[in-house]
C-alpha cells in the first residue's frame, strides 16, 4: 500500500512537471510570438522554415541587384537622352549645311558646332557609374543575376553605344563635319545617310534600355510578390496564434492549479489515514 502510494505520488509529480513545462513554453511562446523554439518542437515546419530562410536571403540579394540594375538603366537611360538630343541636332546642322544655300564661312560655323556635338559625346561614352567605374563598359558588358535564371546586363558596353557601323561616334561626326567644309555633293550626301544612320542608331539604343528598364520593373514586382508570400508562409509556421495560446495557456494552468491543490490535500493526510 505504502510502495503504490509513492508510486502514484511520484507518478503525480512527474505529471506535475510536465504541466510547469509545458505552461513555461507556452509563456515563451506567446512572449516571443514564436511557436517554434527549437527545431524539436516541430520538425517538419522547421525544416520548411529553414529552407524559407534560405529563399528569404536569396531574395534579399536579388533585390539588391535588381535595384542596382535598375539605377544604373535609369542613368544609362539619362545619357542616352542627351546622346540623342546631341545627335539630332547634329543632324539639324548636316542638312542646313548640305543644302547648298549656306556660304562657306557658314559651313565651317556648321562644322565647328558638330565638332564640339562630338566631344560632347566622347564625354557622355566616360560618365561614371554610382559604383564608380565606367556606366559603359569598355570590354563585355557588366553582367548581373537577378533570380530565377534571369541573368543579364543591365547597360550595354560602350561600343554598342557610342559606335556605329564599328566606328566611335565622334569620329563619324568629324567626317560630317569634314564633308559639310568641303562642300562635295557626294561627301555631303554620305553625311546626310551617316546623320540619319546615328539618329536611327541612338534611338535603336534607347529603345533596347528601356526595354531592360522594363523587365527589371517586372522582375521587382515579381520579387516583391514572391517575397510576400514567403513571410506569409513562414509566420504562418513559425509565429504564435495569440488567441489559441492563451487559451491553451489559461486551461494547462487551471489544470495544474488543481493538480496541485489535489496533491497538497492528499499529502497533508497522515499514514494512518493512507492505511486506514
Amino acid at each position: 500500500m505504502i510502495n503504490a502510494t509513492g508510486n502514484r505520488m511520484t507518478l503525480e509529480i512527474a505529471r506535475q512537471s510536465r504541466l510547469a513545462k509545458a505552461i513555461e513554453q507556452s509563456q515563451v511562446a506567446i512572449s516571443t510570438n514564436r511557436r517554434i523554439q527549437r527545431p524539436s518542437d516541430d520538425p517538419t515546419a522547421s525544416a520548411r522554415i529553414a529552407t524559407i530562410r534560405r529563399a528569404q536571403s536569396d531574395g534579399d540579394v536579388w533585390k539588391r541587384n535588381i535595384d542596382l540594375g535598375a539605377s544604373l538603366t535609369a542613368q544609362a537611360d539619362g545619357v542616352l537622352q542627351k546622346l540623342n538630343d546631341r545627335l539630332a541636332r547634329a543632324q539639324e546642322l548636316t542638312i542646313e549645311g548640305a543644302s547648298g544655300q549656306v556660304p562657306q564661312n557658314g559651313r565651317d560655323t556648321i562644322a565647328a558646332e558638330i565638332r564640339a556635338i562630338a566631344e560632347e559625346v566622347d564625354s557622355l561614352a566616360l560618365v561614371q557609374s554610382s559604383l564608380g567605374q565606367p556606366l559603359f563598359s569598355t570590354g563585355q558588358p557588366r553582367v548581373l543575376r537577378f533570380g530565377g535564371g534571369a541573368e543579364f546586363a543591365p547597360v550595354p558596353s560602350s561600343a554598342d553605344v557610342f559606335q556605329y557601323g564599328g566606328v566611335s561616334l565622334a569620329t563619324q561626326l568629324e567626317t560630317m563635319a569634314s564633308a559639310i567644309e568641303g562642300g562635295s555633293r557626294t561627301a555631303l550626301d554620305a553625311a546626310l545617310a551617316k546623320a540619319d544612320g546615328l539618329v536611327t542608331h541612338g534611338a535603336d539604343v534607347a529603345s533596347n534600355i528601356g526595354n531592360i528598364g522594363a523587365r527589371l520593373d517586372r522582375l521587382a514586382d515579381s520579387q516583391a510578390s514572391r517575397s510576400v508570400d514567403l513571410r506569409a508562409e513562414r509566420s504562418g509556421l513559425e509565429d504564435t496564434d495569440l488567441t489559441t495560446a492563451i487559451a491553451t495557456l489559461n486551461a494547462q494552468q487551471l489544470t495544474l492549479e488543481a493538480a496541485q491543490s489535489a496533491f497538497a490535500r492528499i499529502n497533508r493526510r497522515s499514514l494512518i489515514d493512507l492505511l486506514s
